[in-house]
């Protein structure tokens, strides 16, 4: 780490966070100086054993798919976002990172700078198959009756990541939340394996593997006891290491600490739900993703919980179920959702290995057994697999009777998203505007929100027309974690060629921008929406930019309207991001913008320059969609420009016209 990264990061700590990391420093050479003898793990109590989740015990699926999959796994074909397809080897060398082939050093796991790539290479990749995904597949391929092949596979990958990493030495002794996600995986694994008496751990052979695994299991818990999240850096991280010690203390309640890991599990879960979810529902980290895995953390605690007669607070199942209602609110007629904030393409538990499952739509059909909720059941169209092996034999019966539909929620004002639409849900007439006017992000570093103040995205029938244009990835070049994160990847205004809250790395925002909705209305003929932020008051002459958003439902028309406040001229620039999947054309004045069946036209009122067409330029960058982590695409991007001054206005006219009609009859 670099030292003028360490001096902004000391700008966003407080005193007691500065201490905290002081602390953490001398634990972290006192530990180091140990690392060569570590303490013996105490004996588990093996009378003492969690239940699993309803349906790990015995679930109804298809198992094609997962012995398919299962198979690629035994020859050594692995996915690790976007390389595909990977030949690594059965069992794979656990401490080579698989895009760079460098091999981070076998030493003390908490002194290895982790963000140098020279050391790690991208440190993401290295955990990501170091979470064991995969090992939960196999054990699903045993389950379903594929053969003792495939639990022997999970034995050996076991064996061989114990080998290949020793507590507490290399790139897999870093994380507590990597540790927390392993142990999810581990659990899942082990109930589907058949619990303590599984047959893989006959014989003498079968018993070591228990003994080593119960013993790592051990050395997980203690260490992320030892190292969880705090001050600035208590995201979603804190929560998924809250989560991992809650089902390994009730999985596995072998050792003396384990009642009170278990105890300490669940306060800081129900703590850090009140904390991170707002009370309208939405993850505080403002990101769509990140709001998934929070979600799926809730639910994997929550119902492990009950299994095992530990129940979590009303106010837990309430914010849960706020938060499914988000998801159903943000969705459009086609299932999208906009890629608001960061995204790591994270999996808790690889339920269901089809790269193409949707986990928010499975999020919903899982809420809508669990809460009778029959809008989630509609959002989310089928029973899935993934709630199936949650729910148990019950999942189909109980997607099916949800009845409940309370009225649709267009506002979440404490999470800062406005919904506008016509129509919704209807797959031939919809429009949905999502206006962002929420927080940068969570806590003082916000590290997972973006630049996007006063952005929006819009969709028509069900098609994506104004996207976020997503996140790409967090180990890239600088300049593309930086754009990607950037005002100019978004819906809204730059000025001065600068972002809209202020970076001190790719993790950091040193100075935020605050934003507010000043008016929302909800009327049958229009909708309208008001915000503003002043993330350019810093400036000299210091800018408020506010801007005015009309859906209106007769014209099928949106109209944006863009004003400034300063004393002086500044250089402006708007962005409209188009979906990769659209056709833009500039045609006499107008933007002729196409994505199948659906036209819009784009005029503008008041910039001098424009609109410029945008699309895969590697050297600016600018142009581009990130659906999955490590991938990107071209895609047209339409950028308007010119001065501002006192009193300016931008007027943008979006005009829909339905299949069949031309512009003029718009």
């Amino acid at each position: 780490m670099s030292l003028a990264w360490k001096l902004k990061r000391l700008r966003v700590m407080g005193p007691a966070e500065i201490a905290f990391r002081v602390a953490r420093t001398v634990q972290a050479s006192l530990e180091s100086a140990r690392a060569s003898r570590p303490s013996q793990v105490p004996a588990p109590a093996v009378d003492r054993w969690g239940s699993p989740w309803p349906g790990l015990a015995h679930c109804e699926v298809e198992s094609e798919s997962y012995l398919a999959h299962a198979d690629r796994i035994l020859a050594g074909r692995f996915d690790v976002f976007e390389l595909r397809d990977l030949d690594l080897g059965f069992p794979p060398d656990w401490n080579r990172e698989p895009r760079t082939g460098i091999r981070p050093p076998m030493t003390f796991g908490k002194t290895i700078d982790y963000r140098r790539r020279s050391v790690v290479g991208d440190v993401r990749y290295l955990w990501e198959l170091n979470r064991h995904l995969e090992l939960v597949t196999l054990a699903q391929a045993y389950r379903l009756g594929g053969g003792e092949k495939y639990a022997e596979g999970c034995a050996a990958m076991l064996r061989s990541w114990f080998e290949a990493c020793p507590y507490p030495l290399g790139g897999n002794w870093i994380s507590a939340l990597e540790h927390a996600v392993r142990l999810l995986n581990w659990a899942v694994t082990w109930h589907l394996l058949g619990g303590h008496g599984a047959p893989v751990f006959a014989g003498a052979e079968g018993g070591r593997l228990r003994q080593d695994w119960l013993a790592m299991i051990y050395r997980h818990c203690r260490f992320i006891a030892g190292h969880l999240s705090r001050h600035s850096s208590a995201n979603n991280h804190l929560f998924g290491e809250y989560v991992g010690l809650f089902v390994a203390s009730v999985t596995w309640p072998c050792w003396r600490r384990s009642a009170g890991w278990r105890e300490t599990a669940r306060a800081g879960i129900e703590a850090e739900a009140r904390r991170q979810v707002a009370p309208d529902g939405v993850n505080r980290e403002q990101s769509v993703w990140y709001h998934h895995e929070v979600a799926d953390m809730m639910t994997l605690a929550g119902l492990l919980g009950r299994a095992n007669g530990i129940d979590f607070s009303p106010s837990f199942w309430d914010r849960l179920e706020r938060m499914l209602e988000f998801i159903a609110a943000l969705a459009d007629a086609g299932g999208a959702l906009p890629m608001i904030g960061d995204s790591d393409d994270a999996h808790m538990v690889r339920f269901v290995p089809d790269p193409a499952f949707d986990v928010f739509r499975s999020l919903l059909a899982t809420g809508a057994g669990l809460f009778s909720r029959r809008d989630f059941r509609d959002r989310a169209g089928h029973c899935d697999d993934r709630t199936r092996w949650l729910l148990g034999q019950q999942a189909d019966a109980e997607f099916a009777a949800a009845d409940a539909a309370p009225p649709r929620r267009p506002a979440f004002p404490e999470g800062g998203y406005w919904i506008l639409a016509d129509r919704p849900g209807d797959p031939e007439r919809e429009i949905r505007v999502v206006a962002d006017a929420g927080a940068l992000g969570y806590l003082g570093i916000a590290a997972h929100g973006h630049a996007d103040a006063l952005s929006l995205v819009l969709s028509v029938a069900g098609r994506e027309i104004l996207v976020d244009p997503g996140t790409y990835a967090y180990g890239a070049e600088p300049r593309w974690r930086e754009y990607f994160r950037g005002t100019a990847a978004h819906n809204t205004v730059r000025i001065d060629g600068l972002d809209q809250s202020v970076s001190g790395g790719a993790f950091l925002w040193i100075r935020h921008a605050e934003v507010r909705c000043e008016m929302f209305r909800e009327e049958p003929a229009l909708d309208t929406w008001v915000g503003s932020h002043d993330g350019y008051r810093r400036l000299p002459d210091p800018l408020w930019h506010r801007r005015r958003i009309e859906l209106d439902k007769a014209a099928r028309q949106v109209r944006v309207t863009d004003s400034f406040q300063c004393r002086r001229d500044h250089r402006a620039e708007l962005y409209w991001h188009f979906s990769e999947h659209c056709d833009v054309r500039a045609e006499g004045g107008f933007l002729r913008v196409a994505n199948g069946p659906v036209v819009a036209w784009f005029s503008m009122e008041g910039a001098e320059e424009g609109p410029l067409l945008v699309r895969g330029d590697e050297a600016t960058p600018q142009g581009w969609v990130s659906r999955s982590y490590g991938t990107r695409v071209p895609a047209w991007v339409a950028i308007w420009g010119g001065r501002v001054g006192p009193e300016t206005e931008w007027r943008t006219q979006i005009s829909l016209v339905e299949p069949g009609r031309s512009r003029t009859e718009a």
